[in-house]
């Protein structure tokens, strides 16, 4: 059963980049991509193996869908603009490559970088999986769960460990993909995942007992000694 799931995932997200990036490309032969796709298949197993297996609860809530019912009208638009900025972003790369050349790709050196900053996201991410088990993919209160305040591991270092590494995977992955001009428009998700940040505290001060001291104990939201 559980290898069914890392299969389903493995789809997944297949889908979503090698069609993102290579239908908008209009062509297979684009080594970089293939190289991407296969850190993000490795990534994704080893999340599935490292995290999801020990944590069936938190899987479960990983796929609930990221707009739901008890969820407050603001995180519902903020989790949308979320989703068709990120989505977007993808798309976008392969058109300024193959297309628009909207500024002259990055060197050597810069794209790596952006292949080192995505692998370094995406395990930003999944640590926060391994020791935040209420990582759901609405802001809601778990009161069925039993929630609790996370402040240990990646959460002692930042207040939300799981954006800054989405931010770092975005960046990385359109500087590996030869696009300055994609991670610029990064920005894009980056201020909505901020603007996000923002509602969410105010609404875990409100509803999780022992946020309010989590604050004061850790003070940066989203990359240490920055903000």
């Amino acid at each position: 059963m559980f290898i069914f799931k890392i299969l389903s995932a493995l789809i997944w997200n297949i889908v979503i980049f090698g069609g993102l990036l290579f239908l908008p490309a209009g062509t297979l032969n684009w080594w970089r991509s293939w190289v991407l796709l296969g850190v993000v298949v490795v990534g994704t197993v080893a999340t599935m193996i490292g995290v999801f297996r020990d944590d069936d609860a938190l899987l479960q809530e990983r796929l609930k869908p990221p707009i739901q019912e008890e969820q407050p009208l603001s995180d519902k638009i903020l989790a949308s603009l979320l989703i068709v900025s990120f989505l977007g972003l993808i798309a976008f790369i392969p058109l300024d490559v193959f297309r628009f050349h909207l500024f002259a790709p990055p060197k050597a050196f810069a794209s790596l970088l952006g292949l080192f900053l995505f692998i370094i996201g995406w395990g930003i991410i999944s640590l926060s999986f391994k020791v935040n088990t209420f990582a759901a993919t609405a802001v809601k209160h778990q009161a069925d769960r039993q929630q609790t305040v996370i402040d240990n591991g990646v959460y002692s270092i930042v207040r939300h460990p799981m954006y800054a590494g989405a931010v770092l995977t975005m960046v990385g992955m359109s500087l590996w993909l030869e696009s300055y001009a994609a991670a610029l428009l990064a920005i894009a998700p980056t201020i909505i995942l901020v603007i996000r940040i923002q509602f969410e505290e105010q609404f875990l001060r409100q509803e999780l007992q022992g946020y309010d001291s989590y604050i004061q104990k850790v003070r940066y939201k989203l990359f240490p000694y920055l903000w």
